[in-house]
């Protein structure tokens, strides 16, 4: 039995434990002809332990219409929101701040997203979360 072949791969972000066939799942799922309630199925199975969090799924399909995925890291926008309180980030980040993190938690969502960053260690994935704080408007304090 050869490798199988590749039909398409899809990055999909979805509430954890609660992906149904609607949109978004549906549709980016449906024209390639895999088992939507299938993969609900599983992804929902895969994340319960993550409900709240925006999980996202790396979906690869192949041409005999089996698939496999993998599930990635919350982005890091949604835990930092999380974890200064706010609805979404600021619309004017420079000059308008919607809410503040500490140090620890910046080290935190560092530590959770360091298996899908580019960062060689802790300190690296840090600022690349800090960065993005800042692009929210969101203040790292202490």
């Amino acid at each position: 039995m050869g490798k199988k072949k590749v039909r398409a791969v899809l990055k999909l972000e979805l509430q954890a434990g609660k992906a149904t066939p609607a949109p978004p799942v549906g549709t980016a799922l449906g024209p390639h002809g895999i088992n939507i309630m299938e993969f609900t199925k599983a992804y929902n199975e895969r994340t319960a332990p993550q409900a709240g969090d925006v999980v996202p799924a790396l979906i690869t399909i192949f041409e005999d219409r089996s698939f496999t995925f993998i599930t990635k890291t919350p982005p890091a926008a949604d835990l930092l929101r999380k974890a200064a309180g706010v609805e979404k980030g600021s619309a004017e980040p420079s000059r308008q701040a919607v809410g503040t993190v500490t140090r620890d938690q910046i080290r935190e969502i560092a530590r959770i997203k360091m298996a899908d960053l580019t960062a060689n260690d802790l300190e690296a994935a840090t600022r690349i979360v800090e960065g993005t704080a800042r692009s929210m408007g969101i203040e790292v304090a202490g």
